[in-house]
């Protein structure tokens, strides 16, 4: 790995929580790449910067960042040394679809006391035999997410007629493992290659094989926290062979397969986390604390 970069990940046994992602990064920049699930991503150190729907963020301060699925992003550093990082991957049991333009609409969230909130989950999360404390700051968290996204939520509208893109994208995740030539796609879709290209990344914001690839990999990080080997990983999520899930894999993650399998939730530079205090303390504190902050549609972001 290179020097200065640290990477973790670990699958806990916690509903709705997909993957738990720590790392550290001095110069990488994640390509353009979409997640089936909620990103929620806060920074310790330093800042990012990412394109998310064609508009520019950042995560300066006290920011919760919110990345919806299935809406390209990237990432690189905001600041000379880099960036310290702690991310949630949350199934849409946490939040589901409708809330998706909400957060397109508004990514990052100002509000300290969801950013504590999410720490302190972080700090449950890396505790064997935490696991009901952090079922129970998950919920505190998805309540908070999902009041501060509702007001917006019905602001954006899925299209009714879905239409060659969406028909497009549909047939990448039904041939995830086997992929589709461009030819293929065009003959079952009815339309020419080069107008599937152009209205695929006109309405996505990436290209066909960016999207593919970006699918696969989220399924190749679930498989390497199951302890597959990453050879037999390569097999099962459609790349060609183990040097071409290394190399998208690393471009992507920052990392390699081998690594980020083997990291398994010890940062070898721990995270600043909030030191326990007694679940059941913390958990009432919310509520004077709730009164305490801004409403939470206030703030930008909100």
């Amino acid at each position: 790995m290179v020097a200065g970069q640290q990477v973790s990940a670990w699958r806990p046994h916690v509903p709705g929580v997909v993957e738990v992602f720590h790392a550290r990064f001095t110069a990488h920049a994640y390509p353009m790449h979409v997640h089936d699930v909620w990103t929620l991503l806060i920074v310790d150190e330093g800042a990012v910067r990412y394109d998310l729907d064609r508009r520019e963020h950042g995560t300066p301060g006290d920011t919760v960042s919110l990345l919806p699925p299935q809406v390209p992003h990237n990432g690189s550093p905001a600041t000379p040394h880099g960036f310290r990082k702690r991310v949630l991957y949350l199934d849409l049991t946490q939040l589901d679809e409708s809330f998706i333009g909400a957060a397109v609409d508004g990514p990052d969230l100002v509000d300290p006391l969801l950013r504590r909130r999410v720490g302190q989950l972080h700090a449950a999360l890396a505790d064997r035999g935490g696991e009901l404390e952090a079922q129970s700051r998950l919920a505190l968290i998805r309540e908070r997410l999902r009041t501060r996204l509702r007001p917006r939520s019905a602001a954006r509208a899925r299209p009714a007629d879905p239409g060659v893109a969406h028909r497009l994208r549909e047939l990448l995740d039904a041939r995830l493992l086997e992929g589709v030539t461009l030819d293929e796609a065009a003959r079952i879709l009815h339309a020419h290659p080069t107008h599937l290209v152009r209205a695929f990344s006109g309405a996505f914001g990436i290209a066909p094989h960016q999207y593919l690839t970006a699918r696969r990999l989220d399924r190749a990080r679930r498989l390497l926290l199951d302890g597959r080997p990453p050879g037999e990983v390569a097999t099962a999520t459609g790349f060609y062979d183990q040097s071409h899930l290394n190399r998208s894999f690393k471009r992507l993650v920052g990392t390699t397969p081998g690594r980020f399998a083997r990291s398994g939730g010890n940062p070898s530079t721990p995270l600043p986390v909030i030191p326990p205090t007694g679940m059941t303390r913390r958990l009432h504190d919310h509520e004077k604390n709730d009164r305490a902050l801004p409403r939470a549609g206030a703030g930008p972001g909100g």
